[in-house]
């Protein structure tokens, strides 16, 4: 249960996302830092890392397969953290598309001044909101913070994410695409 929150709170990282300018297609790691009001997602991220580390080598494959068709690839940043590889097509990169929206989340504030972008969104699968900004390094790197606001087996959570981008090379490897999510 606790690695669907863990997995909600990167969907909201990158349905704000969404709206980027100025990053290059290709290979991209994300590194998400995490502090939660109540430590329920750096539990879930601690644990997710624990079983995934404890796996036998056939279920981790299995496991890394699984998460890769859907366009991830999970590794460590420390406690409270996660770092995922993306592929970015060249037609997201033409949108201003770091991800596909994932989840039912719509984009409530976008608003960008020079290499800053302020953003908000709210999503309903799982409720939650939030607002931030990403700051864009250059058309490699970029930075965001956020807060977002989710409701943890009925306890109100609230998420404090640091959040750095890095361009990694213009070939993605065996990383796949995401695909949004479909509409229910």
């Amino acid at each position: 249960m606790k690695a669907r929150y863990v997995l909600a709170a990167l969907a909201a990282t990158w349905c704000v996302g969404a709206s980027a300018q100025n990053v290059k297609p290709g290979l991209w790691e994300v590194t998400n830092n995490v502090k939660s009001s109540g430590g329920e997602m750096e539990k879930g991220l601690a644990l997710a890392q624990q079983q995934m580390a404890n796996m036998p080598a056939e279920q981790r494959r299995m496991m890394e397969e699984t998460l890769a068709k859907h366009g991830a690839k999970l590794g460590s940043a420390g406690p409270g953290g996660i770092s995922v590889k993306m592929c970015m097509t060249k037609e997201m990169a033409e949108r201003n598309e770091i991800t596909p929206q994932r989840g039912n989340c719509k984009t409530t504030k976008q608003q960008r001044t020079g290499n800053t972008m302020q953003v908000a969104f709210t999503c309903t699968d799982p409720p939650s909101s939030g607002d931030g900004q990403i700051t864009f390094l250059s058309p490699e790197a970029y930075t965001m913070k956020m807060t977002v606001n989710s409701t943890v087996p009925g306890k109100a959570e609230t998420m404090n994410m640091d959040a750095s981008g890095k361009w990694l090379s213009a070939d993605c490897g065996t990383v796949k695409p995401m695909a949004p999510t479909a509409k229910k």
